[in-house]
């Protein structure tokens, strides 16, 4: 049962153009790529004042090697006999229908759950996501890092097993419903996103295929094709509001504001990759210049124009796996 953490309440009236419900929910997966799969998931619900109704946990076998068995403590044999996402599917889907999802860096959850049901040859019922990242920013809580145990910290929010998919989805259902009656007291608007089913999958049972990722065009077969708009309507980002602090320094932590660009084939999707940069108040660059604190490809021995003035500018580059962890403990930007 959570502790009720929730302040007194004011005697300002709840906004109405709030929410009606919210799915909290973290998965587990094999790791951070487009070809990772979920291996477990949790969901809390809760109604539109962030009181729990019910929630609700289930491993899941990913039909591949587990991954990082050190961080999420699944091996083969804990997950043996665990249904497949397809089996679990619907009632995943009962547990989201009609609610905002809640999350912590809430494109990455919204992301492995939108391809393992376009792999599933369905459509995940979530329309717009939040990100407790985003609504802390928007609190402007007074947290050092954006890691989930430094807000649960913030809230008092006790963590028992850190990165299983059912406490995680608890501490976070137990920090969000403060902040969300912090934003109400406050008449702050939340940071909702859309989600855009994904449909980037082709090949099925019926075709003898198996699913591989279209990515930038359209499939040849199969289910659907992932068209450059899957994410949402425009890729027109807003500017970054934290001052550029300088180039990435190796072996300490991104800060906010640095210039970050991209470079060459990436296995998480480019859009993707740069949607969670920005949600971590990095400012993603279309070109490369004198100013850019980071080059992120997985081809430093290219010739692309990128990699080329990287090397005249002494530009710091790193690959996308080295970049995933980076994101993970981006410090806030200096103050003043």
């Amino acid at each position: 049962m959570l502790e009720d953490l929730t302040p007194t309440p004011s005697s300002a009236p709840w906004p109405t153009a709030y929410p009606q419900g919210y799915a909290v929910v973290d998965v587990e997966t094999t790791g951070l790529s487009r070809d990772d799969r979920i291996i477990s998931a949790a969901v809390y619900r809760l109604d539109a004042r962030g009181e729990v109704e019910d929630h609700w946990y289930t491993t899941v076998n990913p039909e591949r090697d587990p991954g990082p068995v050190w961080i999420h403590g699944l091996t083969s044999d804990a997950l043996e006999g665990s249904p497949l996402f397809a089996d679990i599917a619907e009632e995943f889907a009962s547990r989201l229908a009609d609610r905002v999802l809640v999350a912590h860096n809430a494109v990455f959850d919204w992301s492995m759950i939108a391809r393992e049901y376009a792999r599933a040859e369905r459509e995940a019922p979530v329309r717009q996501r939040l990100c407790t990242i985003a609504l802390s920013k928007e609190l402007g809580l007074p947290l050092p890092n954006h890691k989930l145990e430094t807000l649960a910290a913030h809230y008092g929010v006790v963590q028992q097993r850190a990165h299983h998919a059912l406490d995680d989805a608890r501490v976070l259902a137990e920090a969000f419903r403060p902040s969300l009656h912090a934003a109400a007291r406050g008449g702050v608007r939340l940071p909702l996103l859309e989600c855009r089913p994904l449909t980037e999958w082709s090949g099925s049972a019926a075709t003898g295929g198996s699913p591989r990722p279209q990515i930038g065009r359209q499939a040849s077969g199969g289910y659907g094709g992932y068209q450059p708009t899957s994410w949402r309507p425009s890729r027109k980002r807003p500017a970054c509001p934290y001052p550029n602090p300088g180039r990435y320094q190796d072996g300490e932590p991104l800060r906010q504001g640095m210039r970050v660009a991209f470079s060459g084939d990436t296995s998480v999707e480019r859009d993707l990759l740069e949607d969670r940069a920005v949600e971590a108040g990095l400012h993603v660059a279309t070109s490369l210049s004198r100013l850019t604190s980071l080059l992120v490809t997985n081809d430093p021995d290219s010739m692309t124009s990128k990699v080329v003035k990287a090397r005249q500018y002494g530009t710091p580059v790193v690959d996308e796996a080295a970049f995933g962890q980076l994101l993970r403990d981006v410090e806030p930007a200096a103050e003043g």
